[in-house]
């Protein structure tokens, strides 16, 4: 039962490592119009029609979201590779570990996606009226569900293995 938790755990780590990667590296955080033409933009190009330029402006939200997003995807490759090379057994330290790294991974997305989130909003709320979040976007926080979702089970795991194999004992007083 443990070990199968285990699995389901890595499963998610797998799955949310893939989509952190995609999503970080791929142009559609965002859609907009731009003079008429149809235009997307990721961290780190933006494209009109179809026409790709890397971003010319060094802007403070899209740098942080860039850091967050790259330690993101280093921090759960690391939790999804102690978790795959964990011994059997669901007591082993790197289970725990694993786990640990994995939540971690899930908050510097979700710190990432929040800081873009609120700048895109305030910044290019005022000066695009059609535009809208992107595929890339949404990959990023499905991400961060499956990175959080796989800490937890890999910690319960951890916790649960831990308390089967401590025998308890009930005292008479």
């Amino acid at each position: 039962m443990v070990f199968t938790l285990v699995r389901g755990a890595s499963l998610c780590g797998v799955a949310a490592l893939v989509l952190l990667i995609i999503s970080t590296s791929t142009d559609y955080w965002m859609q907009y119009r731009y003079s008429g033409n149809a235009a997307n933009q990721g961290l780190w190009r933006f494209c009109i029609n179809r026409r790709c330029h890397a971003h010319t402006l060094t802007v403070a939200f899209w740098d942080a979201t860039r850091a967050f997003m790259l330690l993101s995807v280093l921090s759960c490759f690391a939790g999804v590779l102690l978790g795959l090379t964990a011994s059997k057994r669901a007591r082993s330290r790197r289970v725990k570990t694993g786990g640990i790294t994995l939540l971690l991974s899930g908050f510097l997305a979700l710190l990432a996606l929040s800081i873009y989130t609120g700048m895109t909003i305030s910044y290019f709320g005022r000066r695009y009226i059609d535009w809208r979040f992107s595929w890339s976007f949404i990959l990023g926080w499905i991400s961060v569900i499956l990175a959080l979702a796989a800490g937890v089970l890999k910690v319960c795991a951890y916790q649960r293995s831990v308390s089967e194999a401590t025998p308890v004992s009930v005292s008479d007083s």
